[in-house]
């Protein structure tokens, strides 16, 4: 797999991971959501419904509890005259069954019965009392054996006189504590320690079943509570879990496309680029051009390499395609004119000096390279000669020629870098009208080895000699090359041989040949980091 290739698939595929990450952890987020609103939901509703059970218990019993303390005067008045008021009251107060007085211990007077001389006792074994009582009990006259609801309220200090009545807590119950399933399965009404428990009177013993939890609600002002069972809330909301999860899997499908676009930017090579310019993370380097003749220095090839921290090297022969896929070579040319000329003190200052510069045939459209130029190099007024280097793999005969011709007036020369590799045209060749023809160096690497890549170089030669095209050899290496390049009339060479690139603060001290020359290397050198 070709290097590009590779890093476009490892950015692609740390894309995919936190898409798919996020789009997890968005799903069991939505899922606890939904988890934790359904729990909270169960609960409300619980609440709501104690409430509105007990606020409804109480609504009924506000009346009898009044009219018991007003009825509280009439014990010790002669049942004749006082059981019309009884009666009274009883049709009144829906919910009472009866009404009884009691004095001095017998139930003298009934809105039922009429008179009456029972001791109250052996009808409710808890009264008399001295204090006001509420309690469950069966009934044992009027409907036997059914539940009821007691009232006691004393009349006299030693609790032996007072006003007894029965509520029909069943129908009562009935109509406040209806189940509502799944959440609640029974609810039932607790006084004191009895339990009103389908149409019976429990005492002590709690109603439950397996995987059922009690919610309990106590009225503020009568001694009772509304008990309901039903599965907890953590089990309600688990339950209903299964129906969640389609919602739950479109929101994280939905998440990981937006992470997916989202990234585009961010998680890719352009962002890496981006990134690598704001941060100064590419170095400009340089590579000396010697006269052929004499081997003096007559100008230098600008070259970029990248030292990415999180990558680590990158070879130009990666990032320069995918720059250029990516529409970040103008940017990438950008950064090179600007470093360059923070340097052009370094070099000598004289137009018999050029600056070569590599530069994408996309670059010249819409005249952006003029504009580019007059903004990063001109306003510096540089004393050396700039040219711009086109390589073949562009698309050339595309250019506009216009834009060459202005460039050519505004002094800046051209060169075909790479010349022979890519697509030749003599006729586009002869509309450039280039300054400069560089012979590739697998070319040059040819002299003396391969016949039929000595014959292209010496057709290449040929060529520039005809059109009166300046021809400069890459990849010089050996001094058998130097001197067929030389006795072909080849009046540039640029190579291993003089000079391997280096970084521009060092091109001072080897122009002045305090850098050893390098040694010749007969291995196959490596690519120079070139802005190609």
């Amino acid at each position: 797999m070709h290097p590009a290739q590779r890093i476009i698939y490892r950015y692609r595929r740390k894309r995919f991971i936190l898409c798919i990450i996020l789009a997890t952890i968005t799903f069991i987020v939505t899922l606890g959501l939904r988890y934790y609103t359904v729990q909270s939901d169960y609960k409300r509703e619980i609440d709501t419904y104690n409430q509105r059970a007990v606020a409804s218990l109480e609504s009924v019993l506000e009346p009898i509890e009044v009219a018991r303390k007003s009825l509280a005067v009439l014990t010790g008045i002669p049942c004749d005259m006082a059981q019309y008021q009884l009666r009274e009251q009883a049709a009144r107060l829906q919910t009472v069954r009866s009404i009884g007085l009691v004095k001095q211990g017998n139930l003298y007077c009934s809105s039922v019965f009429g008179q009456r001389d029972i001791p109250i006792s052996q009808l409710q074994p808890s009264l008399p009392s001295m204090h006001p009582v509420m309690r469950l009990a069966i009934a044992s006259s009027l409907l036997p054996g059914s539940p009821i609801l007691l009232l006691w309220e004393p009349s006299s200090p030693d609790g032996q006189s007072g006003v007894i009545q029965t509520v029909n807590i069943e129908l009562l119950a009935a109509l406040t504590l209806k189940p509502q399933p799944p959440m609640i399965e029974k609810a039932v009404l607790n006084v004191a320690n009895d339990y009103l428990v389908d149409k019976k009177v429990i005492q002590d013993i709690r109603p439950r079943k397996p995987g059922l939890v009690e919610h309990r609600f106590y009225s503020k002002r009568y001694p009772l509570a509304v008990v309901v069972t039903g599965p907890s809330p953590g089990a309600a909301a688990l339950k209903s879990l299964p129906a969640q999860i389609p919602l739950a899997i479109m929101i994280s499908l939905l998440t990981g496309y937006i992470t997916w676009l989202a990234t585009a930017t961010r998680m890719s090579f352009s962002w890496e680029i981006n990134l690598g310019m704001a941060a100064h993370e590419f170095e400009v380097f340089c590579q000396p051009l010697v006269r052929a003749r004499d081997r003096q220095c007559i100008g230098v090839e600008i070259l970029l390499r990248w030292k990415n921290p999180r990558q680590g090297w990158i070879s130009p022969d990666v990032f320069i395609p995918l720059a250029e896929q990516q529409d970040l070579i103008a940017p990438l040319t950008r950064y090179v004119l600007i470093e360059t000329v923070r340097h052009l003190h370094l070099f000598p200052s004289t137009e018999q000096f050029h600056i070569s510069i590599n530069v994408a045939a996309s670059h010249f459209h819409r005249g952006v390279i003029i504009k580019d130029l007059r903004r990063y190099w001109f306003p510096y007024k540089p004393e050396q000669q700039l040219m711009l280097e086109l390589t073949e793999r562009d698309a050339l005969p595309d250019m506009d020629y216009r834009i060459v011709r202005e460039l050519h007036q505004m002094g800046v020369q051209l060169a075909i870098d790479d010349f022979g590799t890519g697509q030749s045209s003599l006729s586009y060749l002869e509309r450039l009208n280039p300054n400069v023809l560089k012979i590739d160096k697998s070319f040059t690497a040819a002299i003396g080895t391969d016949a039929v890549n000595s014959t292209v170089t010496d057709i290449i030669i040929a060529l520039g000699k005809r059109l009166k095209i300046a021809l400069v050899a890459e990849g010089v290496e050996t001094e058998l090359q130097e001197g067929y390049l030389r006795r072909h009339g080849v009046s540039v060479l640029q190579g291993y041989l003089f000079a391997k690139p280096m970084p521009i603060a060092d091109f001072p001290r080897w122009l002045a040949g305090d850098l050893p020359p390098p040694a010749i290397n007969k291995e196959k050198p490596r690519s120079a980091l070139t802005l190609r």
